[in-house]
């Protein structure tokens, strides 16, 4: 089994490479998916996040009011490490079991770990390899402002809130380019997915 950690600023197009490589068999789980998992009413995340926040950041049916909490901790960094000290080890937790459950399984491909926060969370030390995507800074504000319906100053800053792109590939192990169309893109990601392979195969 080999473990690519596949991450990405904001709107570089790491979702796409995620989806591409889901079809051509990677066994891809989705930090996005998970981070929803460990927030689910009931559990320990949950319930420190309720703790933490107040009743205000929850629905009327006890569900977690992701957007309120979003537009909060967005602009209050004291407040996103809050959120981030509750939801992080849970969800690296669950990705861990999932991974121990595919080995358990006898499972020999290819992992992808698709997390956006990767590096900022230091979770890197569960992967293998460290797989980045990168678009150019223009088609990234570009594909925000239509995306989220945003201006390009709301843009730039969500792209500035996150770790730099520099930063990102400095620690990459493969660097994914999408900065041409998605033949492109998917002809290098076919080139690198067929070089794991091949990794694979020779150990």
């Amino acid at each position: 089994m080999k473990i690519i950690g596949l991450t990405g600023g904001i709107a570089t197009g790491k979702s796409q490479v995620s989806s591409i490589l889901s079809e051509l068999g990677a066994m891809v789980i989705d930090a996005d998916i998970v981070a929803r998992e460990v927030v689910q009413k009931g559990l320990p995340a949950w319930q420190q996040l309720k703790d933490t926040f107040g009743e205000e950041y929850f629905l009327s049916n006890g569900e977690l009011n992701r957007r309120k909490l979003g537009q909060l901790v967005f602009s209050h960094p004291d407040e996103l490490a809050k959120l981030n000290s509750i939801t992080h080890p849970a969800i690296k937790a669950r990705i861990e079991d999932r991974i121990n459950d595919l080995k358990v399984q006898g499972y020999n491909g290819i992992v992808v770990v698709d997390a956006a926060l990767l590096l900022e969370a230091g979770w890197e030390t569960m992967v293998d390899q460290v797989w980045v995507v990168d678009a150019p800074m223009e088609k990234r504000i570009e594909r925000l402002m239509n995306r989220d319906n945003l201006t390009r100053d709301q843009a730039l800053s969500r792209i500035n809130s996150q770790m730099s792109q520099q930063e990102r590939i400095a620690k990459a192990d493969k660097i994914i380019y999408n900065n041409s169309n998605i033949d492109s893109l998917k002809e290098q990601v076919l080139r690198i997915w067929h070089e794991t392979l091949k990794e694979i195969n020779s150990q």
